[in-house]
């Protein structure tokens, strides 16, 4: 049993999300909608809503400038989106969930069930809110902080404190530079889509390293030496792109 809103100032594109939770996503019981911010918060003030779809792209105040809250909020929020990269990189920085429009079903029902499964606090959402904030006002991505939840809180860091990452089943360890590592409730494949433009390298399939912190390469080209002084093994088949990636 889900209570929705969805804020987004087209009428049509409000009207359709309304539709495809009617037909497809039956666990969400009652919808109300608002075409603004300002109506948005005024909504709030008698409905409370489990879920929030918030579209980012609006006039006059955008979708980010809703989540300026007072208090810690009582909702989970997925973000509307057309294509604003900028906006989607902010957004998976923050540990924070979208879906692309137009929206299919499929990727509604996927977004939802991922909603199911959240058991962060009030006060969890509220920090990767600000995180989110911070993000957006940043001039460059590279400077973006990134959030990652796990079973002890929520870990925030930049990217080039990043060392290694190392799969460990569905999850990942995170080995950053002067800091404990610890566990992210994520597999390796989501941070190496995450990290693409940021100089990580697959060296194998349990490792995804940054390559400023790579000092050498072992004679045989078979394992790396990180700056903390670990050894990553290349598999066999990344040598060729490790060489590559490394001008040698």
């Amino acid at each position: 049993m889900i209570k929705a809103l969805i804020i987004d100032d087209e009428p049509r594109a409000r009207n359709v999300l309304h539709q495809l939770i009617i037909s497809f996503v039956p666990e969400i019981t009652e919808v109300r909608t608002a075409a603004s911010v300002e109506e948005a918060r005024g909504v709030l003030e008698f409905y409370q809503p489990d879920l929030v779809f918030l579209d980012v792209e609006m006039p006059h105040q955008n979708g980010f400038d809703f989540l300026q809250l007072p208090n810690n909020p009582d909702f989970d929020v997925i973000f509307i989106t057309a294509h604003n990269q900028y906006a989607i990189q902010a957004i998976r920085f923050s540990a924070l969930d979208y879906l692309l429009k137009p929206i299919s079903p499929e990727d509604l029902k996927e977004a939802v069930k991922r909603h199911n499964t959240k058991n962060e606090s009030s006060r969890q959402r509220k920090m990767l809110f600000e995180n989110l904030a911070a993000n957006i006002d940043k001039r460059d991505v590279k400077d973006f902080r990134l959030a990652v939840p796990s079973s002890e809180g929520v870990f925030f860091f930049l990217v080039h404190e990043i060392l290694r990452l190392e799969a460990d089943r569905n999850y990942t360890i995170i080995h950053l530079i002067n800091k404990r590592p610890f566990i992210a409730s994520k597999t390796l494949k989501h941070f190496e889509d995450m990290l693409a433009k940021f100089r990580f390298i697959r060296t194998h399939k349990s490792h995804l390293v940054n390559l400023d912190h790579i000092i050498r390469i072992s004679n045989n080209n078979e394992f790396i030496i990180l700056s903390d002084g670990s050894r990553i093994e290349v598999s066999r088949r990344k040598k060729d792109e490790v060489q590559r990636q490394l001008n040698i």
